[in-house]
């Protein structure tokens, strides 16, 4: 009897030790188990028709620094006539968006329907003259931004669409395409640091040479410029003046002041605004004017916190250590990657 006793004190022995042993390895596994990563923001570029003629490797420059911030995937959406790619043509088909048709002249496109619901952020590079986009994808860009999306207005984007109401709202402020007083007010930073909202007549949008000219930053705690020094300089670039628009549910980051002995005006222009359209978020960027004012790396950080924010409401990178001062100005040259390499 006490051999029988014995032998089944030992086999519950050895079954309450094989559960011991499985309950450690869950309680291993469970702690050291690595959250799964989140699924890369999804971006979109739109372009086609640009006044300026970087657009085409300007949008391949900005897909580049997106993707390389391992936050971004990168798709770009064309109108099927383009204009003014000549000069940068090589870079068309590296955008892999299929054949288009470079026209002397801007010309519509019945097709152009980008799936906008489908994007985080959506990037214009359209400029100047560009072919309006047909009523229903307008109708469908001011439901996605409505409804929460995000928005970049890069550069020459606000000279874009003047007709456009909707689209005027969300960039807040445009130049050039007969833009008047009938638009809105002129924004700017007086040289004594007072913003002025003025509804005087005159055209919509000037700039002086390209040149080297100083940022200050109007909001230091936003997520965008949280960081940046108070006064930090540009590459070679324009320093857009005499912006007018509806200005409504806007801030201005940072504004520009022209230099070059030749500027439109005597103040501080709006250079990087931050808007909200319904429940999407807007970033507004003027700078960007040729390649050489991409690589700016004031232009490539502002940028990229921009987009963020504008997908997310946050901004989770940082200053790079190569940010421009009030006395340097830096930048990085860009070579386009082939497949990421």
């Amino acid at each position: 009897m006490k051999f029988l006793l014995y032998l089944v004190l030992y086999l519950l022995s050895l079954d309450l030790s094989a559960h011991s042993g499985r309950l450690d390895k869950m309680d291993t596994s469970k702690h050291h188990h690595e959250p799964k990563r989140k699924a890369p923001l999804k971006a979109l570029i739109v372009d086609g028709q640009n006044n300026h003629a970087v657009w085409p490797k300007a949008t391949l420059m900005m897909k580049q620094y997106l993707e390389e911030t391992g936050l971004f995937q990168v798709a770009i959406y064309r109108t099927r006539f383009t204009w003014g790619a000549e000069r940068e043509k090589e870079y068309l088909p590296l955008a892999g968006v299929g054949a288009t048709t470079d026209l002397e002249n801007p010309q519509h496109d019945p097709d152009f329907a980008p799936m906008f619901k489908n994007y985080d952020v959506v990037i214009s590079n359209f400029g100047w003259k560009a072919a309006d986009w047909p009523e229903d994808t307008q109708k469908a860009f001011e439901e996605y931004m409505s409804s929460g999306g995000g928005f970049v207005s890069f550069h020459a984007a606000n000279n874009s669409f003047p007709d456009w109401l909707e689209y005027n709202k969300m960039i807040g402020l445009g130049g050039w395409g007969d833009r008047t007083e009938k638009d809105g007010p002129y924004v700017y930073y007086t040289n004594e640091g007072e913003l002025v909202r003025d509804p005087s007549p005159g055209k919509g949008g000037a700039h002086g040479p390209s040149h080297i000219f100083p940022i200050t930053i109007r909001e230091k705690d936003h997520p965008i410029t949280r960081g940046m020094p108070k006064v930090w300089l540009t590459t070679k670039d324009e320093c857009y003046s005499q912006l007018r628009g509806p200005a409504e549910n806007m801030t201005v980051l940072a504004t520009g002041k022209d230099v070059s002995g030749k500027a439109p005006t005597d103040r501080h222009e709006p250079m990087l605004m931050v808007l909200d359209y319904g429940k999407g978020r807007v970033f507004h960027t003027t700078l960007g004017h040729d390649d050489f004012s991409i690589e700016s790396v004031g232009f490539i950080t502002s940028f990229l916190r921009g987009a963020e924010w504008a997908a997310t409401g946050k901004v989770t990178q940082p200053i790079p250590d190569d940010f421009p001062t009030a006395e340097n100005s830096t930048s990085r040259d860009f070579k386009w990657k082939i497949d990421g390499q």
